[in-house]
């Protein structure tokens, strides 16, 4: 049986990096890329500069699709408008569109909503899995990452600039999701399987002006 044509939604953290993975070594699927939405030159949330994502695409050894943001959050329409756009436009063949979602929460609904009537299957390949164990596989399956943006409503900003490790993961507060499915953290993937080589980059300080706590760094 031919394999699926599909893209992920690439965040450029630790579930983005574990869905490849997962997607690499499943033979029903042939990835044909990754992409990204922005906002001012960064990923909102993660605040990875675009030009970080394409250093993890390339490393990856994917074609990168970025798709610009009108606004952080653009009314539901125009977000669904704006991601086929630019998928439409990227001119990869597609079939099918993979995104690193893990809680049975309606998001599989809201991404189906939009994205099966453009022609396109959806994908959920980390979907109701415990995250305890999920964070488990990242850590044991070589995914290294770094914590660059914490929400202080959630979690101390002290956490923000720590390296996502078991010593991490036991530290968190009950509560708080271990993979930090809830957006109480976000990380960046340094190294992966997945990488032909380390993504290099060099901490240099922690924004902390707002509600978000930020790790900048320099690359």
């Amino acid at each position: 049986m031919k394999p699926i044509n599909v893209i992920i939604s690439w965040s450029s953290g630790k579930d983005s990096a574990l869905t490849l993975l997962r997607l690499l070594e499943d033979p029903r699927y042939n990835v044909v890329g990754l992409f990204t939405t922005y906002l001012a030159d960064e990923v909102p949330f993660q605040a990875t500069p675009i030009d970080v994502v394409y250093q993890q695409a390339n490393l990856a050894e994917l074609p990168l699709v970025t798709i610009l943001l009108p606004s952080v959050f653009p009314a539901n329409d125009v977000y669904q408008s704006t991601v086929i756009m630019g998928l439409k436009d990227s001119e990869l063949n597609i079939d099918a569109v993979a995104f690193g979602d893990m809680f049975c929460n309606g998001i599989a609904d809201y991404r189906r909503s939009y994205i099966e009537p453009a022609g396109w299957q959806c994908v959920f390949p980390l979907m109701g899995e415990d995250s305890s164990l999920l964070a488990q596989e990242i850590i044991t399956r070589g995914i290294q990452t770094l914590v660059t943006t914490v929400d202080t409503q959630q979690l101390s900003g002290d956490y923000c600039g720590q390296w996502y490790t078991p010593e991490f993961i036991d530290s968190l507060p009950s509560g708080v999701d271990p993979c930090g499915e809830n957006g109480e953290f976000h990380t960046l993937a340094i190294a992966a399987p997945c990488f032909k080589r380390r993504l290099v980059i060099s901490p240099s300080f922690i924004e902390r002006a707002t509600r978000f706590h930020y790790q900048r760094y320099l690359y």
